[in-house]
């Protein structure tokens, strides 16, 4: 792993976060997979956080495999898609693991499919145990039913280990009124309510996600990491984003 410019002083404004990577963030330039370099700078960043203080739950998307919702046809069950779905999670977070424990940093999966030979079942007194010994979190499998996006399951893990904040890195620095890569007009938000959200139907949260970050006072940041130190500069407010309270 490879080591992270330092020449900055960064001082955390969480204690413990949750934050929720895209699948395809990990394979890097291959479009495709794991790319293990892509990997590493997750990893990185993450264990620099960790040694900042700050409680980091993690949980990764599977789209860099196989997108449950949205490889549904005629011959696939909607819920047998989304079962392919979570084990592609299951399968990235093993990968994020494995390179966080060997470059120091503690690290445990938990996941809500039952995979005993991969990773231990989610157990909310075990993960929250394992946060308060700084030992990063990976959440895997989504909530273990289908039907549900991993942003749902992300915001579900984060209400229930008391985070501060939910963290989502995105392709877009933030929450626009439209879609900035197609109207180079469009109106970035430095701070938006769930309501809002709901009610223009902005695609940066699925509309369960939102609902319950909303009923149980859950914020969430939008930002792009697009930088080597993007989610250092999240957790430490010096980052461009949105954050939706």
């Amino acid at each position: 792993m490879r080591s992270l410019n330092r020449d900055w002083q960064m001082k955390p404004i969480y204690k413990r976060v949750l934050l929720k990577l895209s699948g395809e963030g990990l394979s890097g330039d291959d479009g495709s997979g794991i790319n293990m370099s892509a990997v590493c700078k997750v990893a990185g960043e993450i264990a620099e956080i960790n040694r900042l203080g700050v409680q980091v739950g993690v949980v990764v998307g599977g789209g860099n495999f196989f997108r449950g919702a949205k490889n549904v046809s005629k011959v696939m069950d909607r819920s047998q898609a989304d079962q392919i779905g979570m084990l592609a999670t299951v399968m990235n977070a093993v990968a994020l693991k494995s390179v966080l424990q060997n470059s120091g940093c503690k690290a445990e999966v938990f996941s809500g499919l039952s995979i005993p030979q991969m990773c231990e079942n989610y157990n909310f007194n075990k993960a929250y145990k394992a946060l308060n010994d700084e030992c990063v979190v990976i959440f895997a499998g989504g909530t273990g039913n289908p039907y549900f996006t991993t942003d749902t399951g992300a915001v579900l893990r984060a209400v229930e280990m008391h985070c501060d904040i939910m963290l989502k890195s995105t392709q877009v620095d933030g929450v626009y009124d439209s879609d900035p890569r197609i109207n180079p007009q469009a109106k970035r938000f430095d701070e938006i309510s769930f309501a809002e959200v709901l009610q223009k139907q902005l695609n940066v949260l699925d509309m369960t996600a939102a609902a319950m970050a909303r009923d149980n006072n859950m914020p969430v940041m939008i930002f792009k990491q697009s930088t080597d130190n993007s989610i250092i500069e999240a957790v430490c407010g010096k980052v461009k984003c949105t954050v939706i309270k």
